[in-house]
């Protein structure tokens, strides 16, 4: 650990000069700030945080009525102490009361703005012009801060004379306010946060993980800077803004400040304008590479959880997220940034490099052999065919060892992590919902955009939660008011292997076959019985949260076909 006057000494530092900047990812639904203000600033400095939200409200407002409408806007930047004076400023910088800037960048419909990663190049390019702190603390907008610590703890890595060096962020866990004790949805991520970062703080590091992380500023601008850089190419990498390029250039001293005239928020509005990033680098790497340039991170997970967000509650929310993440991750592997390409020696170790191909290639390697389990073994009962070896037959015992550990390896881990055995069921069942969904279509939307047939696009995660759907999450029970698309692949496969089932029973019944047809007959009825939800939601259910008949009876349709499918196939 670094020192503690050392420690005191940089807190007290980032205590002067803090920035604490919000992104508004569409002016209609801004969110100037997420921290508890009135802790830190007495009744009048209040009066002036409310003038600032309506100078920042009045700002947004100007334009014409089409610009706005179609949610495109000029630059917004908003400092709620701004004055010309440096005289004031630097007085100003003795007081308690930290600096706060707004920003949203300038969007225009004829120039792509990256969505959060784009708002983040520009909170880090107007970060550099007013503070240029040596630190960054990424946060989403629906998170707060839990444990005012944080920075002292993530400052005890950062300040650490044995890793400082190489060290670029501390990452902690998303933990939320809102998971019900079930957690039907799997909503607060158990096995990555739990179990996978754990893993990779052994082999140098998890990846930035979007939001509740301390990043150095110099490792995200590492690749180009050199103590005797080249303006000219640093102008070339990230962009033609000379106070831009001084702060890069200064942050080997971390206790220089920038004076913050008045001029530098006009050079702000230029650094958040749609053009700025045209013709520059930003934009065209990967989070991999801050690993592959020789960077570590670290993972801190104390028990006192440090950022509290809002998790999903709903079914619709859960998947759609899930499809923007598997789109991400997939968009990695079949890029020039693939792990299994680009990695192996480049990375802190070469098992770091296979977690990353792991991460980025799990969409994929969920949904396929899934749709194969859920469909493949039940046509084949459905026309009379073995696909495995015999109860009698020693095989077996291999099939049987295979689907045994695996599901015993599962439920170990739920248990040693400190949940329970509803918990296991409850992730196997979310599993199986999000691979034949969520990861199917993020898979095939990233190689959509590969070959160019679609744009990129995000949905943005619902956090506005409905009172009845709240209410059903709270009590353990689905609430399937989402889309068709996402109904009916679940729906159909249920049908599918309730239907194998029935006919495997029979044979099992009137032909005595089930020496031949055990393990075709078992899996369909552990599919079952795990999206009981899903039959309950179709044949049961009568509230508004269960599936609508209209879907139960296309969902039929699709399984009809499959057999027919089926069938042409095997014969």
């Amino acid at each position: 650990m670094g020192s503690s006057a050392g420690l005191r000494r940089l807190i007290s530092l980032q205590k002067r000069r803090m920035l604490i900047l919000a992104a508004a990812s569409s002016l209609k639904r801004e969110k100037i700030l997420s921290w508890p203000w009135n802790m830190l600033i007495g009744h009048k400095k209040t009066e002036k945080y409310e003038v600032f939200k309506k100078s920042v409200r009045e700002r947004a407002t100007v334009g014409d009525t089409r610009s706005r409408l179609s949610r495109d806007h000029p630059a917004v930047i908003e400092v709620i102490q701004e004055t010309s004076s440096d005289d004031a400023i630097q007085e100003n910088e003795t007081k308690s009361m930290p600096l706060l800037v707004y920003v949203s960048r300038e969007k225009r419909h004829s120039h792509p703005h990256h969505f959060k990663a784009g708002a983040l190049n520009v909170l880090l390019r107007v970060s550099g012009v007013i503070s240029n702190s040596p630190y960054i603390l990424g946060l989403d907008c629906d998170m707060h801060c839990h444990d005012p610590s944080s920075a002292r703890q993530a400052m005890c890595f950062h300040l650490d004379p044995k890793i400082s060096p190489s060290l670029a962020l501390v990452q902690f866990p998303q933990k939320f306010h809102n998971i019900s004790n079930n957690d039907i949805y799997d909503s607060q991520l158990r096995s990555i946060f739990w179990l996978q970062w754990q893993g990779f703080d052994g082999v140098g590091g998890p990846c930035v993980s979007g939001t509740g992380y301390y990043i150095k500023r110099l490792s995200l601008c590492s690749n180009s800077i050199h103590e005797d850089g080249d303006p000219m190419k640093l102008r070339q990498s990230f962009g033609p803004s000379n106070e831009f390029i001084k702060s890069l250039q200064q942050n080997k001293k971390p206790d220089m400040l920038i004076h913050r005239k008045k001029a530098l928020l006009n050079e702000a509005q230029l650094l958040a304008s749609c053009a700025f990033e045209n013709g520059t680098e930003w934009g065209e790497e990967a989070r991999f590479r801050l690993h592959c340039k020789g960077w570590i991170s670290v993972y801190c997970n104390p028990p006192r959880p440090q950022f509290l967000g809002s998790g999903t509650t709903n079914l619709d929310d859960f998947l759609v997220q899930g499809i923007r993440w598997a789109s991400g991750l997939v968009d990695v592997a079949i890029s020039k940034f693939c792990p299994l390409i680009y990695g192996p020696l480049k990375t802190y170790t070469f098992v770091q490099s296979m977690c990353y191909a792991e991460l980025a290639l799990c969409p994929i390697f969920y949904f396929l052999p899934l749709w194969c389990f859920a469909t493949i073994p039940q046509l084949c009962l459905l026309n009379g065919i073995p696909l495995y070896p015999e109860v009698s037959n020693s095989y077996f015992i291999v099939f049987s060892f295979v689907f045994l550990s695996s599901i015993s390896k599962h439920l170990y881990e739920v248990l040693s992590t400190g949940f329970t055995f509803r918990h296991w069921i409850n992730e196997q069942r979310i599993w199986m919902m999000k691979s034949v969904t969520s990861h199917l279509y993020g898979s095939v939307d990233a190689f959509m955009k590969k070959i160019g047939m679609r744009e990129a696009s995000f949905f943005p995660t619902n956090k506005v939660d409905d009172v009845e759907q709240l209410k059903r999450y709270n009590m353990g029970v689905f609430d399937f008011q989402t889309s068709i698309l996402f109904l009916a692949p679940m729906a159909a496969l249920v049908i599918l292997n309730m239907a194998s089932f029935a006919v495997g029973i029979s044979r099992v019944i009137f032909l005595g076959e089930l020496d031949k047809f055990f393990i075709q007959v078992f899996i369909p009825f552990y599919v079952i019985l795990m999206n009981y939800p899903i039959v309950e939601g179709m044949l049961i259910r009568k509230d508004r949260g269960r599936i609508p008949p209209s879907v139960t009876l296309l969902s039929a349709i699709v399984s009809l076909i499959f057999y027919f499918l089926g069938s042409i196939i095997f014969m």
